[in-house]
């Protein structure tokens, strides 16, 4: 399989003042106050809109063989390898160095064909068209990631027990996984008008086998037409962590025709991910407070005092500036997140209702030892704060300080496994399936109501709580989401109506009352068609968001001023298909 995709969207021209500072002195050509001035903001509108683009390229193959093993066994076993590699950036993003120098009137000039144009920037409409193609340029980034693996699995039938016969699945797979990713060079040197990125490179190995067993307990009784015990334990060794044992236990219950329960209990876990790890390392002056600054002149009581002389900060000690030294990026020695999860269903088939089939699902996950970025500031006042300095933010991974002077000089702002997080919720699902004027019909129905979503960023913190929830950068977390569909059928013609909802929720940051600081229920309306001729052909036609539904402003959101995590910025449109398959 091989695919290829680019796409491109519309930004606001950039601005300067946002990732270093724009200094025009008193005596500057340009500067007619007389006074030293910093452009805090200058967006370069003279530009016009930025447009951002990426292209990405998918490959994948898949060697495999299948057979039989006399009467109840079947074998597998496959060899898998794909590879994404894209590139993206933007275009008409300043060089910081060239702005610079067009404002340095020692060697910008603004006589014909002069090499470095001189800039005016305070007055719109005041940047030439020569210093616009001086100090612009289009970034370009690269990466991919790379998957390579083997699998092979066996299952059948085990031994007969009086409910029936004990089912029994197995595998193992060796997977390697390989990611990457190379900034613009100018963004790796900080000259480019954005954000700081430093190239991204790692891989991991990892070997897993798997057992999974259906044993019937209870077959044709009163109360229970079936009743199957399932089991499942996993065992995962990886390079990079070491070894780890899931499993799963659960119980389905055929109480009678028409209804059936299920439970389950599982673990899991989430190794961390290929940024999360190997991101660029790199180092800043970042605002930072010192809570053992002039800690001395605190009550006797206080236990910032009794920690900061615990921990041998002379008493004397004042913080010198108000920045700390930080380290930011990936952290190798984090951890897999540690998750156990309890569902809780039922699923009933009405007699009286031939074709319909209703579900509901109870959720209950839990998530340890989540990987979590907290800003040295906030690891130095919790570590402070603790009796004892008992806290895991007093490790030497996360700071350090000079023995002789007390200040701190190694700080690490890198992700850590400190978080834990609590979901609950409710699943509703209802099929039916009927004929009407000729045509096979079914009309879905999906409801999700979360209950819960809480967020604990580390020991002794604040729990967050996201449920009914919009989020700065995590997404929308609404009570309410519904997705429904009818589809029509009759020989080579079909034809599906959906609708998606997204219920209402109160941006977490916004004051109350403020424009932006909810957002209401919002519901997207798309229809297709599709002609099949026959089995290898087929053509389809359709059109998302058919009321052209606009997403709605979201005040902690920059980017586009809504969440684009959750709603459409798209608007209507319409796209056609064709499909052949041999």
């Amino acid at each position: 399989m091989y695919t290829n995709r680019q796409s491109d969207q519309l930004a606001a021209p950039g601005g300067l003042g946002v990732y270093r500072p724009i200094n025009i002195a008193a005596n500057h050509p340009t500067n007619p106050t007389g006074q030293n001035l910093l452009l805090q903001r200058r967006r370069l509108q003279e530009a016009g809109p930025r447009e951002f683009f990426q292209e990405t390229n998918t490959f994948r193959a898949v060697v495999g063989l299948e057979g039989r093993l006399g009467m109840n066994w079947d074998w597998s076993a496959a060899i898998n390898w794909g590879r994404n590699t894209g590139t993206d950036g933007s275009t008409k993003v300043a060089n910081l160095d060239r702005v610079d120098n067009t404002l340095n009137p020692a060697i910008c000039s603004n006589a014909p064909g002069a090499a470095i144009p001189c800039g005016d920037y305070l007055g719109y409409g005041d940047i030439s068209q020569k210093v616009l193609d001086y100090i612009l340029f289009t970034t370009r980034d690269h990466g991919g990631n790379e998957q390579k693996s083997f699998t092979a699995n066996l299952s059948g039938q085990l031994f007969e027990l009086p409910a029936g016969w004990v089912g029994f699945a197995s595998g193992i797979e060796v997977r390697k996984e390989r990611g990457w990713r190379d900034p613009d060079p100018l963004t790796v040197l900080g000259i480019a008008n954005t954000n700081q990125q430093d190239p991204i490179a790692g891989e991991y190995l990892a070997k897993e086998a798997f057992a999974e067993f259906a044993v019937p307990l209870l077959q044709g009784r009163a109360l229970a037409e079936s009743l199957t015990l399932n089991l499942a334990v996993r065992y995962s060794d990886y390079d990079l962590f070491g070894e780890d044992i899931n499993y799963k236990v659960g119980l389905d219950w055929q109480v009678v025709p028409s209804l059936k329960l299920r439970a389950n209990y599982a673990t899991a876990f989430r190794i961390p991910n290929i940024p999360e790890l190997f991101g660029g390392i790199a180092e800043g002056n970042l605002t930072t407070t010192d809570p053992c600054s002039g800690w001395a002149s605190q009550p006797a009581g206080s236990q910032v005092r009794q920690n900061c002389q615990a921990y041998g900060v002379p008493a004397g000690y004042v913080q010198p500036g108000n920045t700390i030294l930080t380290t930011s990026g990936g952290n190798r020695n984090l951890e897999p997140e540690d998750a156990r999860s309890l569902t809780l269903g039922a699923v009933w088939t009405p007699g009286f209702a031939p074709g319909l089939t209703l579900t509901a699902d109870y959720f209950n996950i839990r998530i340890d030892n989540a990987i979590q970025r907290i800003d040295g500031s906030t690891k130095l006042a919790i570590c402070y704060n603790t009796p004892g300095l008992a806290h895991p933010f007093c490790g030497n991974e996360n700071f350090t300080r000079n023995p002789i002077t007390g200040e701190v000089d190694f700080l690490s702002s890198q992700p850590v496994n400190a978080a834990d997080e609590r979901v609950s919720g409710i699943d509703l699902g209802g099929l039916y399936e009927f004929e009407l004027a000729g045509f096979d019909s079914s009309f879905s129905l999906d409801v999700s109501y979360l209950d819960k979503y809480d967020v604990r960023p580390f020991p002794g913190a604040q729990v967050i709580h996201y449920a009914g929830k919009i989020t700065g950068g995590r997404g929308s977390y609404t009570h309410w989401r519904a997705f429904t569909s009818l589809t029509m059928s009759r020989d080579e013609w079909s034809g599906t109506y959906s609708l998606q909802y997204i219920g209402k929720a109160d941006d977490i940051n916004a004051a109350r009352g403020d424009i932006g600081d909810h957002s209401p229920s919002v519901s997207y309306h798309n229809v297709q068609l599709k002609y099949s001729p026959a089995k290898s052909f087929d053509v389809s036609f359709g059109i998302d968001n058919l009321f052209d539904k606009k997403p709605p402003f979201i005040q902690s959101y920059t980017d586009a001023n809504t969440d684009t995590m959750t709603y459409d910025l798209l608007g209507r449109r319409w796209y056609a298909r064709f499909g052949y398959r041999w």
